[in-house]
């Protein structure tokens, strides 16, 4: 999954922090999209988690918009 292999490149996160991430990728993931697509999308969550944004909701709305708009 992008999204564990994105938080491990990141930094270090715990367990329950991985698993709201990893549940945020789920809202936002299509099956049909490209590994590259995925792993935007998993970028931008984790940068939106950096930067603060910790709930759940918040972070899926959020990470659906490119990162600087």
């Amino acid at each position: 999954m992008p999204i564990r292999k994105k938080a491990t490149e990141a930094g270090i996160f715990d367990p329950s922090e991985v698993a709201l991430l990893g549940r945020v990728f789920e809202h936002l993931r299509l099956d049909n999209q490209s590994p590259e697509a995925r792993d935007a999308i998993a970028s931008r969550i984790i940068a939106n988690y950096m930067a603060g944004i910790q709930d759940e909701a918040e972070l899926v709305s959020l990470s659906k918009q490119p990162l600087g708009r």
